[in-house]
Order: C-alpha cells, then structure tokens, then sequence
C-alpha cells in the first residue's frame, strides 16, 4: 500500500543571505500516521531529519531520522517552531513539544537584539528563532577538538574512525567564540549532518559560554547555555522552499 504525502521543505540554520542551511521535510495533519513512515521519508529525501506535526494546536511533534524517532534535535525543533509561527501569521508558539522529550521554549528575536551575528551579507533576514531545550534530551554526541578550521575542513565522511556520532571542531576565533565544525553521524543514517543544533546545544553548555557554530558548507548555529542548570538555547534563520508531493 502506497501512501502520499504532502512535504513542506524548510532550510534551517541558514547563513544571513538565506544560503545553505540543514534541509527539514513537515508533515502536517499527522496524528495518525505511522512513524516508519518517518523514517523511510527521511531517507527518501535524504534529509537527516523528517517532522511529523501530529498536534498543530498544541504545537505537538515527532522527529525522525532515516534511522529512529529521536527525542531532541535542534534543526526540526526550531524549524518547526518558525514555521508554526508562520501558519499563525509570524508569532512563534512561546512552547513547542516534541513527542519523547521535554517541552521547549520557543521566541523569535531579531538580530540586533539577539546578539547574533555573523560575517555573511545580509539580504534581509533578520530574524532567528530560538529555542531552549533540556541537554539530556539531546543526542550524546561526542566532541573532538582539531587545533585549526582547515584540519576540520580537510576531513572526509568516508573515514572509518570516530565517524558514528562525532562532532569534529576547532576555534575559527576563540575570543569572538566563533567555531569551524562539522557532524558525522552514521549511527543515525546520515553520513555528515549540514547543522546539528542539538550538537550546538551540547558544545555550549560543554564550554559554558555563547558561540557561533559555522557548520557544513555555509550554515550558522549560534548557541549559549541557558540560566537553568542543564538547559542550553540555539537558534538560527529558517526559510522555506516550498511543497513536495511525495508517494511512499
């Protein structure tokens, strides 16, 4: 039995051109769909993530990889919390929930008063949504230090070692907090993740301060642990790029 699907593909983490960004599949009016097909969306777009919105009302959501449901990532949560400030005629739900984690606090700062910023041109994307979610809910990524950006961006996702659910960085200014990254996670399906906010959210409260993460091939995180204990924020531009009809 085929099933169609209607998929909203947003980019999340964008640079402040609305370039790049990490690709996300929505799913609206999904409370009855099962979640292999989650998964088996996700590895059909070849996204690292797909978003089941199973309780627009309640801004109640499941994420899935090509591999498993997860509990926390942080491209399909602020992406979700934009677009249902979009369907809502721009106001972010002030609270988003993920199926299998904690609630998250959601908002939408402009870049001025977030403290946000990035060496990118600016085509008027100013607004970044943040959000706050619990470190224990995010994926146990592991993270390795490299001592210059050019040894991150030398790696290869083919390597063997250290490639299951690693995060590989180094300090592009360590005073600024900006950091040179990229994810590997074959663990999850995805052989390198474009923007892994729930890494983000881990890297921050690991190092106790804001940074701004530039990761894959153009996209900006910018994270900071958040005033509870156990808790840390990341936030970035969302654009959309339209519907897909999808037959599974």
């Amino acid at each position: 039995m085929t099933t169609t699907l209607e998929v909203q593909v947003l980019r999340v983490f964008t640079d402040a051109g609305s370039g790049h960004g990490n690709e996300l599949g929505v799913v609206y009016e999904a409370a009855r769909l099962p979640g292999e097909l989650g998964i088996r969306l996700a590895a059909y777009l070849g996204f690292s993530e797909t978003v089941f919105i199973d309780d627009e009302p309640r801004a109640g959501f499941r994420i899935f990889t090509p591999a498993a449901e997860l509990k926390l990532a942080g491209h399909p949560t602020v992406g979700t919390a934009w677009v249902l400030g979009e369907r809502a005629g721009g106001k972010v739900p002030a609270v988003v929930r993920p199926r299998l984690a904690a609630e998250v606090a959601a908002w939408r700062e402009d870049v001025r008063s977030s403290g946000a910023g990035d060496s990118h041109r600016n085509d008027g994307n100013d607004s970044i949504v943040w959000i706050r979610g619990a470190v224990a809910d995010a994926p146990p990524w592991q993270f390795v230090q490299l001592d210059e950006p050019a040894q991150v961006d030398a790696l290869s996702p083919d390597a063997p070692e250290q490639r299951e659910r690693h995060q590989f960085w180094a300090w592009i200014d360590e005073p600024a907090g900006l950091i040179r990254a990229r994810t590997f996670c074959a663990a999850m399906g995805v052989a390198e993740d474009e923007a892994t906010g729930s890494a983000a959210i881990r890297l921050a409260d690991k190092l106790q301060r804001p940074i701004t993460v530039h990761q894959g091939r153009g996209s900006v995180l910018y994270a900071r642990p958040a005033a509870e204990p156990g808790w840390a924020e990341v936030g970035g531009r969302v654009v959309s790029d339209g519907f897909r009809s999808v037959t599974l």
